[in-house]
């Protein structure tokens, strides 16, 4: 009797965690930007002074989080062959992969 007890108890613990949709989760593997090019990014923001923008509602700047569209991404100069392009959200600049959007790091 106490194995169908809890045999039933079991059941209805599990059975809604089973139904649960499942969900993706992306992993963000750190970008590693050398001191020196890092202190060049930050100097080449400074002299072009593009606009910042007041973060979109609901958005907060990390590493990892997806860019909207509607902000706007600057290149870098094409000699420096870097692969990420920047804009300034509130008070912080940060790096974004051109591709997907996503926050890769913020100069510090």
């Amino acid at each position: 009797m106490k194995r169908i007890v809890l045999a039933a108890a079991v059941a209805l613990i599990a059975g809604p965690a089973l139904a649960q949709p499942m969900t993706e989760t992306k992993t963000v593997t750190p970008t590693t930007i050398a001191p020196a090019d890092e202190t060049e990014m930050r100097e080449y923001v400074v002299r072009e002074h593009h606009p910042m923008v007041p973060p979109p509602p609901g958005f907060t700047v990390n590493t990892g989080v997806v860019v909207p569209e509607a902000v706007q991404l600057y290149p870098f100069p094409a000699e420096h062959h870097w692969r990420y392009e920047y804009t300034t959200i509130g008070d912080q600049t940060v790096l974004v992969d051109p591709e997907t959007r996503r926050v890769v790091h913020i100069l510090r």
